[in-house]
């Protein structure tokens, strides 16, 4: 019998290392970028909501439609736009990370096939704390600046 609570006490410590900044962290407007047929790469973005009290990092990113995941920004290099690896993507308590074009985003690198519209790559996010947590996001055509709609704009 005390093996046996051994064992459940194992098990509740090893779920209570997997919650964390994860819970904390609402996702809003996930989409990956529609790219053409042949491109290598793609972006994912989104709005990072950190509901908790604590500042946090989101670390890493992975999902099974390339082979590589990467955080990125895009820095201006003496007048040129270039995209650059970051090793984390700051969450500020009761604040939030916006990810879009031209800024931080997720980086998908060497595709293992096409993406279509519609299609939906499972992403997880994993934080400083080692917490992670899974986004469905769908795949979208890239809309032109200025004409995306945001919520209660109708």
């Amino acid at each position: 019998m005390k093996r046996l609570s051994f064992v459940f006490a194992a098990l509740s410590l090893s779920t209570a290392a997997f919650a964390g900044t994860a819970d904390d962290v609402v996702v809003h407007e996930p989409y990956v970028r529609l790219a053409p047929p042949n491109a290598q790469a793609t972006g994912a973005f989104m709005v990072l909501k950190n509901t908790g009290s604590k500042d946090a990092k989101l670390v890493k990113a992975d999902n099974p439609a390339s082979r590589l995941t990467e955080l990125h920004t895009h820095i201006n290099d003496k007048g040129v736009m270039r995209m650059r690896q970051v090793p984390a993507i700051d969450l500020p308590a009761k604040g939030e990370a916006v990810l879009q074009p031209g800024g931080l985003h997720v980086m998908l690198i060497d595709m293992k096939a096409p993406l279509s519209e519609g299609q939906v790559v499972p992403i997880t996010l994993t934080f400083d704390d080692g917490s992670s947590k899974q986004v469905d996001v769908k795949v979208q055509k890239m809309v032109p600046a200025g004409m995306q709609m945001r919520h209660g704009q109708h």
